[in-house]
């Protein structure tokens, strides 16, 4: 690729293939290129770099890992329509989210207790997104204090992803703390009251917070610091018992309903000054109108990456059905199965406006911490950029279902067992 290309002194965004030439570069430097990004090789070097807890807890799946599957066979059915002879050698990568315009329709998904695969947690993670100013979305179950993760993220966008207290005066202290740090957007998520059964992490007591590790988001709250003081629990002498508290608050197993969001909705809007507020884990049509009623600013299409619900619908499948019902009356964004640039142009074309990533970057951070989060959305991001270019966009909004050829759900009935 040409490194001089005057066109990309013209583009309004960066020219992100030049990272596949400045690795093709690297031995003539005495360098390599840090690692494979190819999903499957991604994923056996982190699991090589973590621990089995770590390893257990970042791949274990709900049951036997069937909705996991159906995420990856969903994509494999939709094929893409190259276009020739079109000029993209100004393409833009860009797109506007809640207000922001950033660098790609890709965000960092919110994922929790990032310490135990990077003793750092979610600084790095934070800094990066900032540096390629894709939005950042951090977990209520996060490892680092809400501001110290802003801090590292700077001016980049940021969102703040809710699991929802029985606790109102916590849960208000939480969106307070996240709206002063700067936190734009709310994501409540819908499916995890508590985790799914995830075979490897029960058969091995996984579970972080319980061993005193990862809590530090709730122990840096005034309000939960009380609930500890009353409870008499002391965190630096028992960090196993203050983190149980502090997860047992977060996912407590016990379900929320609709008659609950008006309050959650005004409550963030009052503390925000208006900010929008998401609802992450839609999967059914009903449930997408009933957002749409209820005042919501955006969905998330999102089965938590087969995590919590086994033998579901493929999320992808689901946004088909989705954006058929409401794709004019809200914003929608999609989770779940993400691999590759070909996977959000799948997810666009279909509708969706915005994707999360998830699993990608923390192999990345397993394996190199900010280095490998870097490389990791770098390559994502050259991949996409080199995508638009080969297969004759120009803009992402012209990715649209005319883009995709579609075959019917012949998944196969007995299951397949694929890693990716």
């Amino acid at each position: 690729m040409d490194p001089n290309n005057p066109n990309k002194n013209k583009r309004s965004t960066p020219e992100y293939a030049l990272y596949q030439r400045e690795n093709f570069w690297k031995p003539n430097t005495g360098e390599v290129p840090p690692f494979n990004t190819e999903p499957g090789k991604l994923e056996e070097l982190a699991k090589e770099k973590l621990t089995q807890g770590g390893w257990y807890y970042a791949s274990s799946n709900a049951g036997q890992s069937y909705t996991h599957l159906a995420n990856r066979q969903a994509f494999y059915r939709h094929k893409i329509i190259p276009r020739q002879l079109i000029d993209t050698n100004l393409r833009d990568t860009s797109t506007t989210i809640f207000g922001h315009k950033v660098s790609a329709p890709i965000g960092f998904a919110p994922i929790g207790i990032n310490k135990i695969y990077n003793p750092a947690g979610e600084i790095p993670v934070a800094t990066v997104a900032k540096e390629l100013n894709l939005p950042y979305c951090l977990s209520t179950a996060g490892s680092n204090p809400i501001e110290a993760v802003a801090a590292a993220n700077g001016e980049g966008p940021r969102f703040y992803q809710l699991y929802m207290p029985h606790d109102d005066e916590l849960t208000i202290s939480l969106l307070t703390r996240a709206h002063r740090s700067g936190f734009t957007a709310c994501i409540l998520t819908t499916d995890t009251w508590q985790l799914g059964w995830r075979h490897d992490d029960i058969a091995t007591g996984n579970y972080a917070f319980y061993r005193g590790i990862g809590a530090d988001l709730g122990l840096s709250d005034p309000v939960f610091k009380q609930r500890l003081q009353a409870a008499g629990i002391d965190p630096v002498k028992q960090p196993k018992e203050a983190g149980a508290m502090w997860i047992d608050n977060v996912w407590h197993g016990r379900a929320h309903s609709w008659e609950k969001m008006p309050w959650l909705i005004k409550t963030w809007k009052e503390i925000s000054g208006g900010k929008p507020f998401c609802l992450k884990g839609i999967q059914s049509v009903n449930d997408a109108k009933r957002a749409v009623d209820i005042g919501c600013d955006g969905i998330v299409v999102s089965n938590h990456a087969g995590r919590q619900v086994d033998g579901a619908i493929a999320s992808l499948d689901a946004l088909e059905n989705i954006v058929a019902a409401v794709g004019d009356k809200t914003y929608i964004m999609y989770d779940s199965g993400i691999r590759g640039a070909s996977d959000v142009a799948k997810a666009l074309a279909l509708g969706a406006k915005f994707v999360w990533v998830g699993r990608l970057w923390v192999w990345g951070l397993s394996i190199m911490g900010e280095a490998g989060v870097r490389h990791v959305m770098k390559s994502l991001l050259a991949d996409f950029d080199i995508f638009m270019n080969v297969a004759g966009f120009q803009n992402v909004q012209q990715i649209d279902r005319s883009a995709l050829e579609s075959y019917p759900k012949g998944y196969a009935m007995i299951a397949e067992k694929s890693k990716l």
